[in-house]
């Protein structure tokens, strides 16, 4: 196929995909879609070669009954762009194991790579050596009755025996029409036992080779014999062999393997399991490349199962890689060089405004000394200062105390702010005697978040407020972002829990707080807050 408009052309070719399917046939283009539909990138390579394109129309499809072949992979090539598949027309020359990939070089010299290989290249009939015969193929040639019997209902059929099925082929044909005659052509000749069948259907045997396939103004009119004599047919039948195009798989190491029937090898075909997965990790095929009897229907069937298993294959391993970067994210994020990092990589990470909680807290406490923990880029410490707050905050990273510093500055109050660069979780606090301690979304494992919290807690002076807020747990249910670190979150109450209620009048609550998520949506997300004035 090809040239259908949605073809993907020349440089509009991307170099990596989840997935490259080989051959655009019902297999190729049933499992692209699958895979289109499942979010994945997905490019097809189709040389526009599919076995049936002789053939007037594709039948035993549901829904698409009689469909001319091109007609219908030209609406599946759609249906995969739709989804955002990729097609290219062309070759694919070869295939090699690529790091834990593939890559695919096609014919015009170009390297596409893939995380996985769907392999639908199809099959090629080797038909006897009869003159006159290949031309006819797909039209009044015929191969399969399933496919082609309809059409040639009650009309005169020669079954063209190219082995010891010969006999089962015309019995089969039989079902179609009463006008039967079995070639026996370089096929053994019927055994006593299959002569009677055959009569008894009404079948009858011609002998001897066929020499050549009669036409008569594009139309079959019979075959010549070897002897000369001539038999009237409208229809041929003929069980080709048919290989597997395995060309592109030699490179991995696959290779097609004999496939027999009553003892008659009629093809080869790469060895799969029932989803089209090989012995090559990563690599699946699917249609008359994996199963020589496979018709569109049963080909498109088997791309789709391929699709899936090949899905479910990505998703291991995507989880596979989400769980080793997990692992990383909860054993560094803690560190300062993460945070050091996270601040260099862009010129601003927060917002720049104080957080909410500490205004509606603190907008009416007369100003005192003020301990900022975990202070940031310094939004806090700035609005306490600019309401006459002395404030002293505390930062792991020193990207982030020295833009602090420089917004004091800005702001003009810089002689009521000291920025210091510490981890809180190895070094002592700056002091103690607070009137004001806030933590604002510091989370830590909860060992080291309950030290943290009583620390903090020490560090208040009599009559003095201690303020911490954190992210809910309940927001990991919302579309919000948050790191899924369920254990680092925490409630009020369990801040709470940490005070003695004798020395400490508390207020916990988990606050709702309306917000607008990174997809524009309107969320409501949760706060914990924990006030509490040191009696």
């Amino acid at each position: 196929m090809g040239g259908d408009g949605e073809t993907t052309k020349g440089a509009d070719v991307d170099d990596r995909y989840d997935v490259v399917v080989i051959g655009g046939g019902a297999a190729g283009l049933a499992g692209a879609l699958t895979l289109a539909r499942a979010r994945r990138t997905v490019l097809v390579i189709d040389a526009g070669q599919p076995r049936n394109a002789p053939a007037a129309g594709v039948h035993n499809l549901l829904g698409h009954d009689g469909t001319p072949p091109a007609r219908l992979y030209e609406a599946g090539r759609a249906e995969v762009t739709r989804y955002g598949g990729h097609l290219v027309d062309g070759t694919a020359e070869q295939a090699t194991a690529d790091g834990d990939g593939f890559r695919v070089r096609l014919s015009d010299g170009r390297d596409v790579h893939a995380r996985r290989l769907l392999v639908t290249t199809g099959g090629v009939d080797e038909l006897p050596d009869v003159p006159g015969l290949a031309a006819r193929w797909g039209r009044d040639v015929l191969h399969c009755p399933y496919c082609h019997g309809f059409e040639v209902r009650d009309r005169r059929i020669g079954v063209l025996a190219a082995g010891p099925l010969g006999v089962h082929q015309a019995l089969l044909w039989r079902q179609w029409s009463p006008h039967v005659i079995l070639l026996t052509h370089d096929g053994p000749t019927p055994d006593p036992e299959q002569v009677e069948r055959l009569a008894a259907r009404g079948i009858a045997v011609v002998p001897g080779p066929v020499t050549a396939v009669r036409t008569d103004d594009d139309t079959l009119t019979g075959v010549l014999l070897a002897d000369g004599d001539r038999v009237a047919l409208d229809a041929l039948a003929v069980a080709a062999r048919l290989h597997a195009r395995s060309v592109v798989l030699t490179g991995l190491g696959l290779t097609p393997v004999d496939v027999e029937l009553a003892g008659q090898v009629v093809g080869a075909q790469i060895p799969a399991d029932p989803t089209g997965a090989t012995t090559v990790p990563g690599v699946w095929v699917a249609g008359n490349v994996a199963d020589l009897r496979a018709q569109v229907a049963t080909a498109a069937a088997a791309g789709m199962t391929a699709g899936a298993a090949i899905n479910a294959d990505l998703v291991d391993a995507d989880t596979r890689d989400a769980v080793a970067a997990h692992r990383r994210l909860r054993a560094t994020m803690h560190e300062r060089d993460t945070w050091e990092e996270r601040y260099r990589s862009r010129p601003a990470v927060w917002s720049g405004r104080p957080n909410p909680q500490l205004v509606a807290e603190a907008a009416d406490l007369p100003a005192g000394r003020a301990l900022d923990v975990g202070c940031g880029e310094g939004a806090d410490a700035v609005w306490l200062a600019g309401r006459g707050w002395q404030v002293t905050a505390v930062d792991l990273a020193e990207v982030a105390v020295a833009r602090a510093a420089g917004h004091a500055t800005d702001a003009g109050v810089a002689d009521r702010t000291t920025f210091i660069q510490a981890d809180l979780r190895h070094e002592p606090l700056p002091g103690t005697g607070y009137d004001l301690v806030t933590a604002q979304y510091v989370h830590l494992p909860a060992e080291q978040q309950r030290e943290l919290w009583q620390r903090l807690a020490d560090a208040v002076a009599p009559g003095g407020t201690l303020l911490i807020v954190g992210h809910h747990p309940a927001d990991l249910r919302t579309g919000v972002r948050r790191p899924h670190l369920p254990e680092l979150m925490f409630t009020a109450a369990q801040v709470a829990d940490t005070l003695d209620p004798h020395r400490w009048a508390v207020t916990a609550e988990d606050r709702p707080r309306e917000i607008t998520d990174h997809d524009g949506r309107a969320a409501t997300v949760r706060d914990a807050v924990l006030v509490a004035r040191r009696r």
